[in-house]
């Protein structure tokens, strides 16, 4: 953070810890200072969502891990007896299978609100690619805990995706055989699997707080792309402001997460995956978790194997090189009257790639699947690029202040007041 912090210890114990270990220092710049612009929607929200998510993830992870038996032979009966014997052992394994769909649906839409409203463009390039690193562990650790039940569907599941690498010239046998632990999906594989989905969380802890850092060194955008040109007429304190409408937004999530936990808990999920491992006898139809569904599809629309898998992958690595793909100076697109119609065209293109995911990979199903592959990649690398060349954006507000209070309001009203009461010295 820049700036001169307003921190103020109050007493003698507050004192003392600032002058060796500024803790509540740091939280109070960064959590209830910290200026937040007046314009944020509740599409801000699932930031916070989602590190209430990945607490909820790691917490019943680890009461899961205390009674779960990473073994070949009796890692489905062991979660079994978690869902029968161990007391609310059924609510831990429901919030965390749960969870994990709930934690993908809130960073799905925190990645779209950062594609209509660029939040990926400069000075927040880092910030986005962080947020990438993040989405890439969350699904590898999700795709490991799918595995662990040992089911019909994690085990084919895991045989199928790990299969993949062996597309691979040279290396790719090599890659399997050490994912496997050995030469077909076994004991080893599940140890290691159950080893690194323990792991990975903390992983994604650790890269959240770099997310976290980048974002406030940076500041947040907003909804018009218009960076804070007055901190007292733009921008309101982190607490209560953002904080009280955080909240709110938590308990909405929470209620249908709950909904979910209690009454349909098992509506995301596969009902061959209650049916224990077997090696000998093929699910008529193999699909992984909803989530990965639109990669899946992007996966199978290309003939070859290896083209396959460089596609998937390639799907992921252009959401990295997308701040410098895009050639708009205009970051939002409320004010790109064209962009925006593209990016509704992309939202249709990633929801029916998810629905084909979900589709047996023949007949007319893997022929749409390559026209929506094709859209999808064109949005990135035609629309983007040409859309900032040739298109022509409406006019944006002057500020932040502008585009809530109007042109008239200049540096009056209660709001503005207050927000000039409280000024923070500090940038965040």
């Amino acid at each position: 953070m820049s700036g001169q912090s307003t921190y103020v210890p109050k007493w003698g114990i507050a004192k003392w810890m600032d002058s060796r270990l500024p803790l509540p220092r740091l939280v109070y710049d960064s959590f209830i200072a910290y200026p937040t612009p007046r314009n944020l929607n509740y599409m801000w929200t699932f930031g916070g969502i989602l590190s209430l998510m990945l607490v909820v993830q790691i917490v019943t992870g680890v009461v899961l891990a205390m009674h779960y038996t990473p073994n070949a032979t009796m890692a489905f009966n062991s979660v079994e007896s978690i869902m029968r014997d161990v007391e609310y052992g059924w609510l831990m394994r429901y919030l965390h299978s749960n969870g994990a769909s709930f934690f993908f649906i809130a960073v799905y839409l925190h990645m779209f609100r950062s594609l209509y409203y660029g939040s990926y463009k400069a000075p927040r390039e880092v910030l986005w690619i962080l947020g990438v690193i993040l989405f890439l562990l969350m699904m590898a650790t999700a795709f490991m805990g799918y595995v662990l039940p040992w089911g019909q569907m994690s085990f084919w599941g895991a045989t199928v995706i790990t299969n993949l690498f062996s597309a691979f010239p040279i290396v790719g046998e090599t890659i399997v055989t050490f994912l496997w632990g050995g030469y077909s999906v076994d004991n080893p594989t599940l140890n290691r699997f159950f080893s690194l989905h323990f792991l990975l969380p903390f992983m994604i802890a650790g890269v959240t707080i770099l997310h976290v850092w980048a974002l406030h060194v940076t500041g947040q955008n907003n909804p018009t792309g218009v960076e804070v040109k007055s901190y007292a007429k733009d921008t309101v304190p982190f607490t209560p402001y953002a904080t009280v409408k955080d909240s709110f937004a938590m308990v909405a999530f929470l209620a249908v997460y709950a909904y979910f936990v209690f009454y349909i808990p098992n509506y995301l999920g596969h009902a061959d995956n209650y049916i224990q491992a077997n090696p000998a006898v093929t699910p008529a139809h193999i699909v992984p978790e909803w989530y990965f569904l639109p990669f899946y599809a992007i996966l199978r629309a290309v003939p070859d194997k290896l083209g396959g898998v460089l596609l998937m992958f390639a799907a992921i690595a252009v959401l990295a090189i997308l701040p410098w793909l895009d050639t708009s100076k205009v970051r939002s697109m409320s004010y790109r009257p064209l962009a925006r119609q593209c990016f509704w065209a992309f939202c249709v293109t990633s929801v029916m790639l998810g629905w084909l995911g979900s589709r047996p990979a023949e007949g007319i199903y893997v022929t749409l699947s390559q026209v929506f592959t094709a859209l999808y990649f064109a949005y990135f690398l035609i629309a983007l690029p040409l859309l900032g060349l040739f298109e022509t954006p409406k006019k944006l507000p002057g500020s932040i202040a502008e585009s809530v209070l109007g042109k008239s309001a200049g540096g009056s009203g209660a709001m503005v007041g207050a927000a000039a009461a409280s000024e923070p010295n500090t940038k965040g």
